[in-house]
This record gives structure tokens, C-alpha cells and sequence, in this order.
């Protein structure tokens, strides 16, 4: 088995993107290594046996992301703060709820998502967005499903309904680790705003 990291711009510890692969099976590793580095076939021309890729993170933004390990606490703490924050603050609204917790771990608080029942909140997922975009909030909906993008429409799906009701009324809210106080009040005001009076 492999794990993925994403060093992608928005996450945690960033190198503007890029990511790693880690594991225990040598073999498999190796394997992933020779096809991140385009699969060159060990001969004195360029001849590959395989299709591979230019997937390989420069040494400079490695060493940048290496860098970031020794904060990676304080910035998980601190998205932690901005997530228990936005539940304290919101969760008394009705027909908003966020994203549970699974109780045999530990979220790094990467990003809070919450959903929103229009019925009962009084918006839509798309008017909350709207009325954060109106004084500058960037705010997101959740993941488009794969089985919804336009290159996918031709493929047969099995399910999908759990994924495309969350695409539906799932948001994204800021989550950064230097999102300061005054600016997530900001947030929170704009949300309860939007909520049924």
C-alpha cells in the first residue's frame, strides 16, 4: 500500500504544488520513482518501455516544504482553532451542520466544510457564496463529483447520490492558518446573515 501527500498551494504545508508518495514496499517505490521520471529505460538514448512522466519535485521546493515540517504543528493547532471557532459561532443555525468527525481519529482541520438545507437555513449554498463574494470572502462549494464533470458524461455511474447531494449544498469556508480573528467574524457575520431571521 502507498499513501499520497498533496503539497498543493491550499494545503497545510505547501511547496505551490506537487506532492509525495510513501510506502514500505521497495519494489513499488521504485516502480513510482522510475515512472516520475518519465520511465527511461536504463540505455544510453532516450528509449522507454513505458509511458511515464515529469512528476518529480524539484529539489528547491522540496526543501521549502521540508522547511514547513517544523511549524506543521502550530498550523494544524491553528486551523484547528478557525474550525472549533466557525462550530461554536454557526451551529445553532438551523439547517446547517458541518462536516462530522471520525471518532477513531484526529482531523488536521485542513479545510471546514459545512451543508446547508435551504429550506430551513433560508439560502442556498450559492447566496451564501454570493454574499461572502460581495465583500471579498472567497469561499468554494465542496468537490464537483467525478461522475458530474463534463468528461465524464459519457461513462456509466453506479451511485453518486450522497456525492452530488454534498456538491449541491456543501461549502467550503476560509480555513487558513493565519486567518485571524477579526477576519473570520467577518465570515461568521456574512453566514448568520444569510440565515432565515
Amino acid at each position: 500500500a502507498l499513501g499520497v501527500f498533496s503539497f498543493n498551494g491550499n494545503k497545510i504545508i505547501t511547496t505551490s504544488g506537487g506532492g509525495m508518495l510513501v510506502g514500505r514496499d521497495g519494489e513499488l517505490i521504485e516502480h513510482a520513482r522510475h515512472l516520475a521520471a518519465q520511465a527511461r529505460d536504463p540505455a544510453p538514448h532516450y528509449e522507454h518501455s513505458a509511458i511515464g512522466h515529469n512528476y518529480r519535485l524539484s529539489n528547491l521546493l522540496a526543501a521549502v516544504g521540508r522547511g514547513q515540517l517544523f511549524a506543521l504543528d502550530d498550523k494544524v493547532r491553528a486551523r484547528g482553532r478557525v474550525n472549533l471557532r466557525y462550530r461554536e459561532n454557526l451551529s445553532d443555525l438551523p439547517g446547517l451542520a458541518f462536516m462530522p468527525c471520525a471518532g477513531y481519529g484526529r482531523p488536521n482541520c485542513w479545510l471546514t466544510c459545512l451543508t446547508l438545507v435551504p429550506e430551513r437555513f433560508g439560502a442556498t449554498r450559492d447566496d451564501v457564496l454570493v454574499a461572502l463574494a460581495a465583500v471579498d470572502i472567497e469561499a468554494r462549494p465542496v468537490w464537483k463529483p467525478m461522475h458530474l464533470q463534463p468528461v465524464f458524461a459519457d461513462v456509466p455511474c453506479v451511485g453518486g447520490g450522497v456525492a452530488a447531494d454534498l456538491f449541491d449544498r456543501g461549502l467550503c469556508l476560509p480555513s487558513g492558518s493565519a486567518l485571524t480573528e477579526a477576519e473570520q467574524d467577518e465570515i461568521i457575520d456574512r453566514i448568520r446573515r444569510c440565515a432565515r431571521g
